[in-house]
C-alpha cells in the first residue's frame, strides 16, 4: 500500500482494495490509493450499484465456474472506493486502472472527514508511482519508486472466501442490473497474505487480525462490489468499493510535468 500524510486514510485503506492494496501513494503509514481515467472504449459489463437484489434464475451461475481461470484475464476497470473511520466517511479514492496484473492506473484520493482536506493525484506507471498534491496551488509531479509486489487478486479473495466452506456462498443477487454472486465470510489476516501481501503487512501493523468480507463477482469472475469491516485496536473500519466499465488492459503513461 501507498504512504501519504492522510493518517485516517493510512489507517483502513486496503485494494481495495482496491482498493486498496493494489495501488501505490505516499503515506507515514502504509495506506490508500485508486485509479482515474478515460473510460474503457468497448465496456463489457454495467457499473456496479451499491444495492442488490434476486435475479432470475435464467441469470444463475455458480461461483466456481466464474472463477475459474479468471485470475489469468487481467482488465482494466473503473474504481470508486469509501473509508469509513468509527462510522464516519474519512475518504474516498476513484480512478481506473488494470486489475488481476502488476497493478498500474491513474486515482485520485480525497478526504472527507476534515478541511481544508486532502486531494491527491497518482499514476502507477510501469517505471514507477507518481504523485502530486492537488489541494495546495502549483503541486507538481514527484516519481516514487513502485512497490515489487504492487498487486491484488480480487479472483485470489473470491477464492478464499469459498475455501471457508458452504457458508460463504449467499447465492444470486443483482448488482446495477447485472448478474452477480454473493460471496461473505470472515478472512484471517494471515490467509491474505498470498492474495494481497502489501495488503497483509498494512493492516497486521495496525492490529487488524481478520475482517468480515463480502464480494460479488459476474459470470466472468470479476468483482463488481468488495466491502471489508475491521477492527483496528478498537477502532471499527470499513472500506466499500465499486468497480464498472470493465475492459481491454490499458496504458498508463507517466505524467507529463506541467
Amino acid at each position: 500500500m501507498p504512504r501519504t500524510t492522510f493518517v485516517a486514510v493510512a489507517a483502513v485503506a486496503v485494494a481495495l482494495s482496491a482498493l486498496a492494496g493494489c495501488k501505490d501513494t505516499p503515506n507515514s503509514k502504509d495506506g490508500a490509493p485508486v485509479p482515474i481515467s478515460a473510460p474503457a472504449s468497448a465496456p463489457t459489463s454495467a457499473p456496479a450499484s451499491a444495492s442488490a437484489s434476486a435475479v432470475p434464475v435464467a441469470g444463475a451461475f455458480e461461483p466456481e465456474a466464474a472463477l475459474a481461470g479468471a485470475g489469468k484475464k487481467p482488465y482494466a476497470a473503473t474504481m470508486k472506493a469509501t473509508t469509513e473511520l468509527a462510522g464516519r466517511e474519512a475518504a474516498t479514492t476513484s480512478g481506473r486502472g488494470n486489475f488481476e496484473t502488476v497493478f498500474t492506473g491513474r486515482m485520485e484520493v480525497r478526504s472527507t472527514d476534515s478541511a481544508p482536506g486532502m486531494w491527491l493525484e497518482t499514476v502507477t506507471a510501469v517505471d514507477g508511482n507518481y504523485v502530486r498534491d492537488r489541494s495546495r496551488a502549483g503541486g507538481t509531479w514527484v516519481k516514487m519508486p513502485r512497490a515489487a509486489d504492487n498487486q491484488a487478486s480480487y479472483v485470489g479473495y473470491a477464492e478464499l472466501l469459498l475455501a471457508t466452506g458452504p457458508s460463504a456462498k449467499k447465492g444470486m443477487e443483482a448488482q446495477g442490473g447485472v448478474p452477480v454472486y454473493h460471496l461473505a465470510g470472515r478472512l484471517d489476516i494471515d490467509q491474505v497474505a498470498s492474495v494481497d501481501p502489501r495488503t497483509h503487512r498494512s493492516m497486521k501493523a495496525k492490529g487488524v487480525t481478520g475482517f468480515d468480507c463480502d464480494q460479488w463477482i459476474d459470470s466472468q469472475g470479476r468483482t463488481l462490489r468488495f466491502d471489508q469491516h475491521m477492527d483496528m485496536r478498537g477502532t471499527p473500519g470499513a472500506n466499500k468499493v465499486l468497480f464498472g466499465e470493465f475492459g481491454p488492459v490499458e496504458t498508463f503513461d507517466a505524467p507529463v510535468a506541467r
